[in-house]
């Protein structure tokens, strides 16, 4: 890759990796909190309701918060029967009310034993994986481990033994545990490495990314989200996806300017 285009998207993840643009993103909701693990679930929840319209994405999250009590975490490990029914009904476009109390039963069960979320990401991988590609792998089967799985709540876990981007995945993972002084993701998990991460792959850092010529995959599957990590890990081979900022930044951007441009 060129010097120039690393001085260019070094400059948009300058730009974009700031405070001032949490409010009209999912990563909004775990800021909402300051322990631990109520910033993993609240964050799990926000990634894993993250398609579609980022304001429906937010509003949807924090009406989850609240039937929690905001407090995701004691809602998770001692909900009983009463608080439960307060979750019936809830949707958020095909993750429903089943899909919701699996997910709490399966957090539930993790936390009786684990402090931290981040063993079920860690429990695939080994020392000398290059990604988190196993520890996806692993997370999927770990997290459909429990009795009785709804089968229509395993479409909500993505896994690249399936060929996904993992898109919403690697996306959480990057909160979690991207370290820096920005104030935007939060860094809070040590036993995966900023190096092992894998960009998260939409629709906006795929057309800018394809411009770029940082991808040249067409379909947007796992090997895409390889191939566009490899590229940017020749940028900057500690934390390749620190450039998430930059392309999807742009490519949101370019679609408001887009919207804009059509409806003047």
């Amino acid at each position: 890759m060129t010097k120039q285009l690393k001085q260019e998207l070094d400059a948009k993840v300058k730009l974009y990796n700031r405070r001032g643009f949490i409010h009209n993103d999912p990563i909004c909701i775990p800021h909402l909190f300051s322990k631990k693990q109520d910033i993993e679930i609240a964050g799990f929840f926000a990634a894993i309701f993250a398609w579609g319209n980022r304001t429906t994405i937010i509003n949807k999250s924090k009406l989850l918060m609240q039937l929690m009590d905001h407090a995701p975490y004691d809602f998770c490990t001692h909900a009983g029967a009463n608080d439960l029914k307060k979750l019936f009904q809830f949707k958020h476009r095909t993750f429903n009310d089943t899909d919701l109390l699996y997910f709490i039963e399966f957090l539930h069960q993790h936390y009786e034993q684990h402090k931290s979320l981040e063993s079920a990401f860690t429990r695939g991988i080994k020392k000398t994986d290059q990604t988190v590609e196993n520890g996806l792998i692993g997370f999927h089967d770990y997290f459909f481990s429990l009795p009785d799985v709804p089968q229509r709540t395993k479409k909500h876990i993505a896994s690249p033994q399936k060929h996904s981007s993992c898109k919403r995945l690697n996306m959480y993972l990057r909160w979690m545990v991207r370290k820096d002084n920005h104030g935007v993701d939060f860094g809070i998990w040590n036993s995966i490495k900023p190096a092992q991460l894998i960009c998260p792959l939409d629709v906006h850092v795929s057309r800018v990314a394809k411009r770029l010529q940082l991808l040249h995959r067409v379909p947007s599957d796992w090997k895409a989200a390889l191939e566009l990590t490899a590229n940017l890990r020749t940028l900057d081979k500690a934390d390749p996806v620190k450039y998430d900022f930059a392309l999807f930044g742009t490519g949101v951007m370019e679609t408001r300017s887009m919207i804009k441009t059509n409806t003047s």
